[in-house]
């Protein structure tokens, strides 16, 4: 979804994707544990984050 969508706020992937909650937490905890989520503060709501994958540098996979 973030690849496709761009960043989103875990509301947003919450209801893009009809996940659960505790799921979409797990996975954000997960690909930030690997280091390729990047968070940043989400502007129009402070108590939210926005979540996106962190850019590939060419030649790693």
């Amino acid at each position: 979804m973030l690849e496709s969508e761009g960043a989103l706020t875990q509301k947003d992937l919450i209801e893009r994707t009809t996940l659960p909650s505790r799921t979409v937490r797990y996975a954000i905890g997960r690909l930030r544990d690997v280091g390729i989520l990047s968070v940043r503060f989400y502007i129009p709501d402070a108590r939210q984050s926005l979540y996106g994958l962190k850019p590939v540098s060419e030649g790693v996979v």
